[in-house]
């Protein structure tokens, strides 16, 4: 068991400052490649709920016609800068992409705010629930850091200091904006059929019951999806705990695994460029108004 434990011995002996994105490479690469895979797939959908957002990406229809492609792009350009870092090339690359992707449609900084504290907020949430062991501090206040970065590189504005603030920063705006939209219903319709199709059709209706029994009420009520029983929950919420406690007991992991390993992504067989990734929108085309933010974020 000691074993278990080394990495996060090493974790705890770095800078969470200045190491902050090493630290959270090794936290989403080898101590918990597979949950924070999930939590970052939830973070995304959750940020459907806010009218803006998920009417925004109903009207481009890139959640809706071309979902697998979308979930690919979206996990790759994030994780490359994961993996190889805010300097390097290809993270270079894949900010320009993404902030090029942005500036393209009408997206209110406090939205962009918003979905960059999903991504500090929601993986602490589900790992310190359902994860081999609870986020340490260090890797907490790095992963807030990683995302201060990145919110800079991509232009946002008043971003949230520490992971405390980025916190309240996301109840405060869920609890102000999370609201039906016909459109964001399409999408998260479309993003619940897109997960069930990663496993044998007869387990759709299983895994999409599933998927509804770790929502909130809050998020269910904004898409109008019905509560799952208690027993539902209960049973789904168990296995997840189980599973982390199953990890608890398993060697080290000594290889980290990125998102490009992940068996999800299933768009790109023959490989792909950083650069081709993501859309690639024409101003004036449906979604893609010529106004956008950000336009001082670096390239």
């Amino acid at each position: 068991m000691t074993r278990r434990f080394e990495l996060l011995a090493r974790i705890r002996s770095m800078d969470p400052y200045e190491d902050a994105s090493e630290i959270y490479r090794l936290s989403s690469a080898h101590e918990f490649p597979w949950d924070f895979a999930r939590a970052l797939e939830l973070a995304l959908y959750r940020t459907y709920a806010v009218p803006s957002i998920g009417r925004l990406l109903a009207e481009t229809a890139e959640f809706t016609d071309r979902p697998q492609k979308r979930y690919d792009d979206t996990a790759l350009l994030l994780d490359a800068v994961v993996e190889h870092g805010f300097d390097s090339v290809q993270g270079r690359t894949a900010i320009r992409r993404i902030n090029r992707m942005h500036r393209s449609y009408d997206i209110t900084n406090d939205d962009m705010r918003y979905v960059l504290c999903t991504f500090v907020v929601v993986p602490k949430r589900w790992i310190d629930t359902y994860g081999w062991r609870r986020m340490s501090r260090h890797e907490t206040v790095a992963s807030a850091v990683h995302y201060r970065t990145l919110g800079r590189h991509m232009g946002i504005r008043d971003i949230p200091g520490s992971y405390e603030e980025f916190e309240a920063c996301l109840d405060a705006y869920e609890e102000a904006h999370f609201a039906w939209d016909e459109g964001a219903r399409r999408v998260s319709d479309a993003t619940l059929d897109l997960m069930a199709s990663w496993y044998p059709r007869p387990l759709a209706p299983l895994l999409r019951a599933g998927t509804l029994a770790l929502l909130d009420e809050p998020l269910l009520r904004a898409f109008g999806y019905p509560s799952p029983s208690p027993a539902t929950r209960a049973v789904v919420r168990r296995a997840l705990r189980l599973r982390g406690r199953v990890v608890r007991l398993l060697p080290p992991r000594r290889a980290p695994h990125h998102a490009r390993q992940n068996r999800e992504i299933k768009g790109y067989p023959n490989g792909y460029r950083l650069a081709d990734l993501g859309t690639h929108p024409v101003p004036g085309v449906r979604g893609c108004p010529v106004r956008h933010i950000g336009s001082s974020a670096p390239e």
